[in-house]
């Protein structure tokens, strides 16, 4: 009499994604090439601002003295450079005067006026120091992608060489316009470069050419698709340009790891035996849990930032879960077809027999993450202590961070506009354009108006006041401060303006009334935004787990792991090391957004890694009832994966960390130290030294929370019946009888 294994029936959802995969694949080859259409030119769509609140009163100020004072509002500047001679001589002067008459007759372009115009108490501000440069200022009308077109029409005829003078552009708009088309040519530049080297990356990882191939491909419809949704979404709100080098980059990292981490389960059930379906069907109900359990994690990390009210930030929330759910869609829909089709032929062409003639033999696959394991494990005080110690003195310098806001100076030093705003800050009194505004709404006599002015004038960190202006029933003021336009001083007198008495309304403006405003609502909505991930993700950790105390380890510790990004954040990026090898000027200060934009992307990414670790753990665990080694299995299982996605992911990071913008940099290289971290010090040391310490104990849940698992939990294995009653079996235990593989005898 012999026992056969009956071979699992497969599920609905196995049915459903390898019952026609010819067809499968033909649907997604058409929704890809319409994506492709769909999301053509959404570059020049998106725009290049959204860090600062709508709601806020500054938004307010601003928008108001736009309608009723746009005389004042410049948003273009034309630097005029007579060279050696000086900006009043004849030929100079007739120049600029017929420069600025041009200017004035452009359709779209308002409140054009010049130093060669200017009323003799307004000239100085618009005349260099040193007497060879002035400027032109005018005003482009409309919202963002209006004031782009209009640039774009009238810059040829008013850059370059005129006669006697030399013009360059500055201002918001020419801004704008060169960080986009910056961040564009550097996306495709960035794309580039990570495709091939992620290629090669696969092929070392997998061997076959056929089986790296297959990832790449799942990370470029996440790419197409999500272009095309973010094409979608500029019709009805404001998207920002830097959103796309999040889908590049998640879009590639993310698909990669789930592919990955599907096509090694799938090659894994092969070499047991298995036909290609069964190896698919078991796939999917293993390996493609946790893709989804992963999926959802990094969509909640990422889908916090939506509570916030700057577009900057809601704009990766919508690319970020946008490419999210497509790559895992992707990767359990189409990847299944794909590999159902290919069978034994996913191993084809293995060209690391080019360097390498003889394959590991499978008893030692992953030998080295089980020694890893075991060491760290008996010595696992020492390394939960020295692995927390180093992660913390590397974050140290976060404690140190100073907010400012994004300005020319995340464009290359050569960039045009750059230069015209750093001609300003250094050649020009006053630093036009860096001062505070105050409107005032509603009628006030003269009298009013100077008994208000010089209240204003009497603050101690004042340096003149302008105006007022008076239109109607509103005025306004310019205050130039005393140091820099938003240093701490600064910031300060915004707040005191603001609690001035005045017998009208005033709102107030400005670069540091903007950061004033900016960073009181990220403090007033981040507990918000941090408690919705820590919920969520304790939530669906416990859901995949089934324990009380694993959620709080992955939450810890991968908040923990973010500590060297923050670190290496302030060290490199505001206080200016490495500014010269990596090509960046750096501000003296953190975009008060980017802080919370690299968090929510890299918890997300590391609560991926923790996912892949942790699901392998509870499977093992389940099969055997043997902690310690459930977690040497798991990071033997698991361990090259992890480190593999993470340098695949770090190789995209870095690529898009090239870019020219100082703001992409830091986002780029910034979450390539965080994955590498988390994979290799936190996934490798720490977790393992963790779990080690806590024994059994891990897996402890309380009956009710027991029962609600066993109802609703979902983990990586073969589904299970429900226990015979509270506490029978602990929690994530030994498998019962009834959870192992139904048998049929034969005689």
């Amino acid at each position: 009499m012999t026992e056969v294994n009956s071979p699992p029936r497969p599920g609905g959802w196995t049915r459903f994604v390898t019952a026609r995969p010819r067809l499968s694949l033909l649907v997604a080859l058409v929704l890809t090439a319409l994506a492709v259409v769909a999301g053509g030119g959404v570059a020049d769509r998106l725009g290049s601002g959204g860090w600062e609140d709508p709601a806020a009163e500054s938004s307010y100020a601003t928008k108001a003295l736009e309608r009723a004072f746009p005389d004042s509002q410049p948003n273009l500047l034309l630097l005029v450079d007579a060279g050696h001679a000086s900006v009043d001589a004849p030929a100079v002067a007739a120049q600029a005067r017929d420069l600025t008459r041009r200017l004035a007759a452009e359709k779209g372009v308002t409140g054009v006026g010049s130093y060669w115009q200017a009323a003799p108490a307004q000239a100085p501000a618009l005349r260099a120091e040193d007497g060879h440069e002035a400027l032109i200022a005018a005003r482009i009308t409309g919202d963002e992608n209006a004031t782009a077109k209009t640039l774009d029409r009238i810059a040829p005829h008013y850059r370059g060489t005129h006669g006697p003078v030399r013009v360059k552009l500055g201002g918001i708009v020419a801004v704008r316009q060169e960080m986009q088309t910056t961040i564009k040519a550097d996306l495709t530049r960035a794309e580039l470069i990570a495709l091939p080297i992620t290629l090669v990356l696969l092929v070392m990882v997998f061997g076959s050419a056929v089986a790296a191939l297959l990832p790449l491909g799942i990370g470029i419809v996440a790419i197409l698709g999500t272009n095309a949704v973010l094409r979608g979404l500029t019709t009805f709100t404001d998207v920002s340009v830097f959103a796309l080098n999040l889908t590049t980059a998640l879009g590639l990292g993310l698909a990669i790891d789930y592919a990955l981490f599907i096509v090694r389960r799938y090659r894994e059930e092969l070499s047991t035996g298995a036909d290609p379906s069964a190896a698919v069907g078991t796939t999917l109900r293993t390996a493609g849990r946790t893709v989804l359990f992963s999926a959802l994690t990094v969509a909640v990390s990422l889908a916090a930032m939506m509570v916030f009210p700057q577009y900057f930030l809601r704009s990766f929330a919508y690319a970020g879960i946008a490419v999210v759910l497509l790559a895992a869609g992707a990767a359990l829909i189409l990847l299944p077809a794909a590999l159902v089709l290919l069978g034994h032929r996913v191993n084809s062409l293995d060209l690391r027999r080019l360097w390498r003639r003889d394959r590991e033999p499978k008893a030692a696959q992953g030998a080295a993450w089980a020694r890893t394991a075991t060491l760290v494990m008996r010595r696992a005080p020492l390394f939960a202590l020295g692995t927390t110690v180093l992660l913390v003195v590397l974050g140290l310098p976060f404690l140190g961070v100073k907010f400012g806001t994004a300005d020319d100076r995340q464009l290359p030093a050569a960039a045009e506009s750059h230069v015209v705003q750093q001609h300003l800050r250094e050649s020009f009194p006053g630093s036009p354009g860096g001062g505070v505004e105050i409107l005032a709404e509603g009628r006030a006599a003269p009298d009013q108006y100077a008994a208000y002015e010089q209240r204003v004038a009497a603050l101690p960190e004042v340096a003149r006041v302008d105006g007022p202006l008076v239109k109607g029933d509103a005025a306004y003021f310019t205050v130039q401060p005393r140091g820099e336009a938003v240093d701490d001083p600064a910031q300060r007198l915004v707040g005191d303006i603001r609690a001035l008495h005045a017998p009208f309304v005033t709102k107030v403006t400005g670069t540091a009334a903007v950061l004033v405003d900016t960073k009181h609502a990220i403090a007033e909505r981040l507990p918000w935004a941090a408690g919705f991930i820590a919920v969520v993700t304790l939530l669906l950790v416990f859901l995949l787990t089934g324990s009380v105390l694993i959620p709080i380890q992955a939450v810890v510790l991968n908040a923990l792991s973010l500590t060297a990004m923050f670190g290496a954040v302030v060290w490199v990026f505001q206080d200016g090391h490495l500014s010269g090898p990596l090509g960046f000027t750096s501000t003296g200060s953190i975009e008060t957004t980017l802080p919370v934009l690299m968090f929510c992307v890299a918890f997300g990414l590391s609560m991926d890694y923790g996912v892949f670790l942790l699901s392998r753990i509870k499977e093992e665990y389940d099969r055997t009832g043997d902690h310690d080694a459930a977690v040497r299995h798991g990071l033997r299982r698991t361990g090259g994966l992890i480190t593999a996605a993470a340098v695949i992911l770090a190789v995209v990071m870095v690529a898009i960390g090239t870019s020219r913008v100082t703001n992409t940099k830091m986002l780029g290289l910034g979450i390539a130290l965080a994955v590498l971290m988390d994979a290799m010090v936190v996934r490798s040391l720490l977790v393992p030294a963790i779990m080690r310490l806590t024994g059994r104990a891990t897996w402890w849940a309380p009956a009710w929370l027991r029962r609600l698992h066993e109802r609703f939990g979902l983990s990586e294995g073969e589904p299970k019946a429900p226990l015979p009653g509270p506490g029978a079996v602990p929690a994530g235990g030994a498998a019962a009888e009834h959870d192992r593989p139904r048998r049929i005898v034969t005689g």
